[in-house]
């Protein structure tokens, strides 16, 4: 089975083609098209190819499914012994990707 690993939003994933994945936003068009250009190692069943850092010419094409917003995530702070304490939650901004293909 092909595989590829990408970097993209300060993050590395394992992709192969079918897979969907949830990504740091990115700035697309849901139905749309897109590439990934980073792209650190690539297996293609018999040979690996290892790039320093990213391997020239491979490339990773996925079609944007939609953009969502993550689940709940929670930053809590805290002084001890000085009651103090802060409660802030957020949700992460994702883009929602199915991989097309692997090439290179």
């Amino acid at each position: 089975m092909p595989y590829a690993v990408i970097k993209t939003g300060g993050k590395q994933y394992r992709v192969s083609e079918g897979d969907q994945i949830s990504v740091e936003k990115l700035d697309v068009e849901v139905g749309s098209e897109t590439s990934f250009d980073n792209v650190l190692l690539v297996n293609d069943g018999s040979s690996i190819r290892i790039g320093t850092p990213a391997i020239d010419g491979a490339s990773v094409s996925a079609k944007v499914l939609e953009q969502e917003r993550g689940k709940k995530e929670v930053a809590f702070k805290f002084r001890r012994r000085k009651g103090y304490h802060k409660t802030k939650g957020y949700r992460r901004l994702t883009t929602k990707i199915e991989i097309t293909g692997i090439t290179g």
